[in-house]
């Protein structure tokens, strides 16, 4: 079996390395000499994901050796941030591209992961259990208001107001020059996360009208825990972006983001009563090619590979 995409190998991350094909397997080859190079092997039939940071090449070989094992292949920035190109294998699954599609072309499937969405960001106790969306996006501007002056307070700002402006970006407070950097960065996790598991980033629940609509759904269930509290730590700094880019990249190592990203996607995706970790499809499957199945209105699913032409009587 191909591991889970959530398990705890599902993601590598390289930088500064060449990654080629040899007799052995797929290795990343570093200098660390004039006369010396160190090798690590790299765990593909473990992997559903590999992230290539600066300074990689990589060759055509090992990319297809990626892609017979079902490894998706994403272009980031440092510390797997920013997500800039996404290679995905013809055997990754499509179950949770097909949840997510279902889920949102369906209205009230839509208004409920859209309402979960909202719940998670909230402790139990704090959501009505008959709140609408309308009540929703309420509390939550209540709740990001409160904790703007929370923040403010504990690190001696005055009134803050989130003020995003591209057009007039150099007049901008650190505080908010610092938060813009770092959710950018945030994007990038769960662009990369989204592409490991096939989803599409444009098919939003909350937002919509944009290719990164799930992107800015997903990334709004983790701002307040980590990229705001980080961007008003910066509020001294003369260069709050640069900081706010490394210091968000180095914290990464301690909350091991991807692998909550990845769960928290499955359980909103998934259906009502159904726990993603009993599901298996979210791992690669080498099969997929041969197990392409062909849709059906009244039996939902077809084998394909089968001659439906009705024999002469």
């Amino acid at each position: 079996m191909l591991p889970r995409v959530a398990d705890s190998l599902s993601f590598l991350y390289l930088d500064m390395v060449r990654v080629v094909q040899d007799d052995t397997g797929v290795c990343a080859q570093i200098q660390v000499g004039e006369d010396r190079t160190d090798t690590v092997y790299v765990p593909t039939a473990a992997l559903s994901c590999l992230l290539l940071g600066p300074g990689v090449s990589i060759t055509t070989r090992a990319l297809a050796t990626l892609a017979r094992h079902g490894t998706s292949v994403v272009c980031t920035g440092a510390g797997g941030v920013r997500a800039y190109a996404g290679i995905l294998p013809s055997s990754l699954t499509t179950h949770w591209l097909e949840q997510q599609a279902t889920s949102w072309a369906d209205p009230a499937r839509r208004l409920d992961v859209a309402i979960r969405m909202y719940g998670m960001r909230f402790d139990a106790c704090d959501v009505p259990a008959d709140a609408t969306l309308h009540t929703l996006r309420g509390l939550e501007g209540q709740r990001m208001k409160a904790f703007y002056k929370l923040l403010a307070q504990q690190h001696g700002i005055g009134r803050f107001r989130r003020n995003y402006h591209p057009d007039q970006w150099e007049q901008q407070d650190p505080v908010n020059l610092a938060l813009s950097a770092a959710n950018t960065c945030l994007y990038g996790i769960i662009h990369a996360a989204l592409l490991a598991l096939g989803c599409s980033p444009a098919l939003g629940f909350v937002h919509a009208g944009t290719q990164h609509a799930f992107v800015y759904d997903i990334a709004d269930l983790y701002k307040a825990e980590l990229t705001l509290p980080l961007a008003f730590s910066l509020h001294r700094s003369t260069n709050p972006e640069q900081e706010a880019r490394r210091k968000f990249r180095d914290d990464l190592r301690l909350v091991r983001l991807l692998p909550r990203i990845v769960r928290d996607i499955q359980a909103l995706l998934a259906p009502a009563g159904v726990d993603p970790d009993d599901e298996d499809d979210d791992r690669p499957d080498r099969r997929a090619v041969e197990m392409v199945h062909l849709w059906d209105p009244r039996e939902g699913v077809l084998p394909a590979g089968v001659n439906y032409a009705h024999e002469e009587p």
